[in-house]
């Protein structure tokens, strides 16, 4: 898999698509946005011509104050909620030395009060009263701030939410309880093996760095020892704040229904006396990993049984050459999954299950490019071999040299992604768009990403020259290293050891030669080439309609009418009463799905990469899938899928491999969050069958290849699909989709229906009023513990679902102030309704370090405090929270597939109220 890792957020995940065309250009310049008619002395540059999609019907603008602040505004009359998010190009690599998690710290304490909004909760409580939330994140680089809120209260908002920026009052008194909060935060990924891995790969680099800081920071580092050393940490807040809370280190986002203009004056208002410290932008020109630091092999062990090989070459910041993108071209080829592919090559040894590569962000000055992939057990003893094999296929890639014509696929394949990309959701746009304007021109900030123009073979050439074994940093991720390791990490306790490669092993690597297996990929025969978007039907329903309804399938059916791409979504129930008659019977579901993703894995990495995705996996009542994406080449995949489900031949090794994998899934669940097992168990509990962990280990042994083989066409003997076809697709295709699904799977399969009676449906286990029932749980991994407790009300009803939801929107906002914001009692502090089996209640989830007996006095009180709170509640704060539930509840779906998951939700649950929204 390609794969780039952003430095706006630690271990935010996305696939890097940037692209670009003469066709590109021409497509969006015809939709730019309208000339700003003011002049303002705070605005020093106005940008009207914003490149942005074709099928993007909102209007921007991009201001440039004389403060150094960047913003980008976005009027959208049809949203449903505003938003807002404001990056300040500043993170925990600019914590100093002695404290560390002060910027951390910081973003924690600004939504605390103001000098303007001084009550602590002022901003959270406005939010919730107008159907808005807000969030945060500090990464290195970056601290992050965003809200939503009702499209009638974004003035108010933005007030307060400028106010973090004007006249924090970092108040004493919550000084003490929000270091509570961060080393909570911390205490929750303590066992996380993804942040032990990244704060280790931290530690083994120059320890002089920036970039070796502990980031998140803990009562250690922002109480004990400042305290120790005479360090008021209230004073160092308000000078880190004082120093790098500058308007020109930052970039703000807003989106409103309001008209460019008025949001202009909005801002410019709220936001132009942000005072100008001239702060320089941070930049770290030395990389992190010198000299000292390469060629070393690590032997880490986790937490979790996970088998993890971390290939790492240091390379220099890429980010200015982003309309050449270097590192995504060689990510494409060295992340392939198709025939011919390192990743092909090392699952058929039987080393490997997956494969990621690509470059990973570092910091303004520095890059890596790194190759990862998931081990088997033989894998684990072919490492050297391994990573043999890598350098055998770099070589490859540079005796071939640079392919005009593979940048020129990656280019299309962004160019029809831009063009059809998905309207964002305000809160995540925002967020995105404003940490986007420290790397790109206000003119690009929206193609930026997308934009490839120029093929530069020097670049591709120059980043292949620094993969090399002279320059390579190796981890072993393993639980067969325990008792082998040395070293012990400061903050997060990972045992490894560090040790230097051999001359023998370099000089085996620096000699990788041909390898006659490995191929460039194949053109990609998924690109979509046909985008005409279907009329719509005369008298074309406002919901899914049943359109065929017989002994084998059922067929819901819904043209688009609401977002006019070029995309349906295919999702398909096939009800098996085989697939969960017991532990056994459900183990072997999963192996059978799992096996066949695996083999379908090389032909549909190419649809995958076109923007075509395909989704499997065994469910309490059978089997689920769902095709995704372009709808010109969708029917290809779906034929494809089920002529491989019908006609499944298993691999042994592979059997062999996933059997082993899915055992160590299931230990692993032990060191899931607390919170998670709380709401696994309650799951549990209140299905009316349900396996557990342990049943489906202990019965994962008498799974044998002979007993997995009689299980497939017993699986397939008799099926009921019920299906949901929605998108820009026509009645006839649907039914001539859901026609060939059918004979396949009868002539192929030789499936029958299924009998009524064996169509069978869970049921909820049922509470009794006024019972009082608990059930615990020990979990040896982490410090903290997780409780759920349920409050179950009755089944689910177009009235019940209402005062449900209007009593949770009236304790969202003071359960959070309450539980967590006052009495400390963890990271994790939520409230809502809990849906399921047609049945519904309240929920209350916390993870803590205090016991669970606590929590669940605390929530009790809580309650008893709420009881009377709502009753002398006047009716003017009352109709607020009316009006705020209903905001929410019109809140539409913003793309296709959201839409279509709140529908399939209504299909799988035999609810059917499709217009529930309303």
């Amino acid at each position: 898999m390609l794969q780039c890792f952003s430095r706006l957020a630690q271990f935010r995940r996305h696939r890097l698509i940037a692209g670009n065309s003469l066709y590109f250009y021409q497509s969006v310049r015809l939709v730019l946005s309208l000339p700003l008619r003011m002049t303002d002395p705070a605005v020093k540059r106005v940008v009207s011509e914003i490149v942005r999609s074709p099928e993007d019907k909102r209007v921007y603008r991009g201001l440039e104050f004389n403060n150094g602040l960047k913003a980008v505004l976005i009027s959208d009359p049809t949203t449903d909620k505003s938003s807002a998010g404001l990056d300040v190009n500043i993170g925990s690599l600019s914590d100093p030395g002695n404290i560390s998690g002060i910027a951390h710290f910081c973003e924690h304490m600004l939504f605390l009060g103001t000098e303007k909004y001084p009550k602590e909760n002022e901003y959270s409580q406005f939010l919730s009263e107008h159907a808005g939330s807000s969030n945060a994140f500090t990464s290195g680089e970056h601290t992050n701030y965003y809200f939503d809120v009702s499209h009638e209260h974004l003035e108010g908002a933005l007030d307060r939410f400028a106010q973090f920026f004007l006249c924090p009052l970092f108040d004493e008194s919550c000084k003490d309880r929000e270091v509570n909060a961060v080393d909570s935060e911390h205490e929750k990924n303590l066992m996380n093996d993804a942040w032990r891995l990244f704060q280790l790969e931290k530690a083994t680099g120059n320890p002089n760095h920036p970039f070796s800081k502990f980031g998140t920071g803990n009562k250690l580092t922002l109480e004990t020892r400042p305290s120790k050393d005479g360090i008021d940490i209230r004073q160092e807040l308000l000078k880190f704040h004082s120093t790098y809370y500058s308007s020109n280190l930052m970039g703000l986002c807003v989106l409103g229904r309001e008209s460019l203009d008025e949001l202009t004056t909005m801002v410019v208002k709220l936001f132009g006396e942000v005072e100008n410290k001239n702060v320089p932008i941070p930049e770290f020109p030395e990389h992190p990993f010198q000299e000292e630091h390469l060629r070393q092999f690590y032997k880490v062990v986790p937490i979790k049984d996970i088998r993890n090989l971390y290939v790492t070459f240091p390379i220099p910041d890429l980010q200015k050459y982003y309309k050449s993108n270097p590192g995504h071209y060689l990510g494409h080829l060295i992340g392939h999954e198709g025939p011919g592919s390192l990743l092909s090559e090392l699952k058929s040894k039987g080393w490997v299950n997956t494969l990621v590569g690509g470059q990973k962000e570092g910091a303004k000055g520095f890059m890596f490019f790194i190759i990862n992939v998931d081990l088997t057990e033989e894998g684990l003893l072919h490492v050297d071999d391994i990573i043999f094999h890598m350098f055998q296929y770099i070589q490859k890639l540079r005796t071939e040299g640079p392919q005009e014509w593979v940048f020129q696929e990656c280019k299309d394949l962004n160019t029809v992604a831009f063009r059809f990309k998905d309207k964002e959701r305000p809160r995540g746009y925002t967020s995105k768009v404003a940490g986007l304007l420290h790397y790109y021109p206000l003119e690009e900030i929206l193609a930026a990403e997308y934009l490839l123009q120029d093929f530069r073979p020097d670049l591709i050439e120059m980043v292949l020259d620094k993969l090399r074994p002279e320059y390579v940093r190796v981890a072993v991720v393993s639980k067969s290293f325990e008792g082998q390791t040395d070293k012990t990490e400061e903050w997060y306790g990972t045992h490894y050891k560090q040790e230097p490669i051999s001359e023998e092993i370099l000089k085996k690597w620096g000699n990788a030669d041909f390898n006659g297996k490995f191929k460039l990929p194949m053109k990609n025969e998924f690109i979509p080439t046909n985008f005409d978007i279907y009329p719509l039907e005369k008298d074309s329903p406002s919901a899914p309609t049943l359109i065929k309804d017989t002994a084998m399938s059922k067929v819901w059916f819904k043209q688009d009418d609401k977002f006019f791409l070029p995309k349906a979504c295919l999702n398909f129930e096939f009800f098996s009463p085989f697939a969960y008659v017991d532990p056994i019977h459900c183990n072997m579901a999963y192996l059978y799905l799992e096996l066949l993703k695996d083999s379908l894995n090389e032909y549909a990495y190419a649809a995958e990469l076109a923007g075509l995705n395909y989704d499997l996996q065994n469910t309490i009542y059978g089997m689920y899938l769902s095709v995704k994406g372009y709808n010109d080449k969708q029917h290809i995949l779906l034929k494809k899928i089920i002529e491989k489900m019908a006609n499944f031949e298993i691999d042994e090794k592979r059997f062999d491999i996933i059997k082993e994998a899915y055992m160590r899934s299931l230990n692993n669940f032990r060191a899931e969050q607390p919170h998670q097992h709380a709401m696994y168990y309650l799951r549990l509990l209140m299905t009316e069958v349900a396996w557990t962990k342990d049943e489906l280990k202990e019965a994962l042994d008498d799974v044998t290849l002979p007993r997995l083989k009689a299980f497939i066409p017993q699986l397939l003997s008799r099926l009921h699909i019920e299906t949901l076809l929605h998108g820009n697709i026509t009645k006839e295709s649907a039914l001539g989709m859901m026609q060939m699904v059918e004979d396949m799977l009868m002539n192929q399969a030789h499936t029958k229906p299924l009998l009524p009676s064996q169509l069978i449906r869970y049921r909820e286990v049922q509470v009794p009023d006024g019972g009082w029932y608990v059930y615990q749980q020990r979990n040896e991994v982490h410090n903290n513990c997780g409780i759920e407790i349920y409050y179950q009300t009755d089944m689910q009803t177009t009235h019940d679902n209402m005062l449900l939801e209007l009593f949770c929107q009236i304790i969202s906002e003071p359960c959070f102030n309450t539980l967590r914001t006052k009495e400390q009692l963890g990271y994790i502090v939520f409230s809502g309704p809990r849906r399921a089996n047609g049945v519904q209640g309240l929920r209350f989830i916390i993870q803590s370090e205090k016991a669970p007996h606590y929590l669940e006095s605390r929530v009790e009180a809580f309650l008893k405090a709420t009881e009377k709170s709502v009753e002398e509640m006047n009716d003017e704060a009352f109709q607020k929270h009316i009006q705020a539930l209903a905001i929410r509840r019109l809140d539409k779906p913003k793309k296709l597939a959201a839409e279509c998951a709140k529908y399939w939700g209504e299909i799988i649950s035999q609810q059917y109220n499709f217009d529930r929204g309303d």
